[in-house]
């Protein structure tokens, strides 16, 4: 399964060089993820993401992923079994955006976009870790599966 870590320093990165950590939080975890890499920073928050790719092998799958709207940032492990469903509502109550690929992450990024954050965690059926940071409010939500 895909490893994710981040940082988040509300004071800001002046103690470390955070590009120095990010790489070597990456290669901590390169086990969990040979597929690709991935790091995403802004102001005080650090996102780091080793994926192993299983449902949507395209780059279109990478993350760290942001939302269409630029709100969310993503880092996700793991499986979401009823992604098509919520996909297939999406669409039905016309929210979907234009999808780029296949991933049940862009997915559940469509899905805090439409039915916020609660809504969609009471939807996913699946084994799953999140670190959502949501940009406009800038609060992080670590969730996780019922069973994890």
């Amino acid at each position: 399964m895909c490893g994710i870590c981040g940082i988040w320093d509300p004071a800001g990165f002046s103690e470390f060089d955070p590009q120095e950590v990010a790489h070597a939080m990456g290669l901590a975890i390169e086990h969990r993820g040979p597929d690709g890499e991935g790091i995403w920073q802004e102001d005080d928050l650090l996102l780091v993401h080793r994926r192993l790719a299983v449902i949507d092998t395209s780059s279109a799958g990478d993350q760290p992923m942001i939302s269409p709207c630029g709100r969310f940032v993503i880092v996700f492990n793991g499986e979401i079994y009823n992604h098509q469903t919520i996909r297939d509502e999406l669409e039905g109550d016309k929210q979907a955006p234009n999808w780029r690929g296949h991933s049940d992450t862009e997915t559940i990024l469509a899905a805090f976009q439409a039915y916020g954050v609660k809504g969609t965690l009471q939807k996913l059926v699946g084994m799953f870790s999140i670190t959502l940071w949501d940009r406009q409010d800038r609060t992080l939500v670590l969730a996780r599966d019922r069973a994890g």
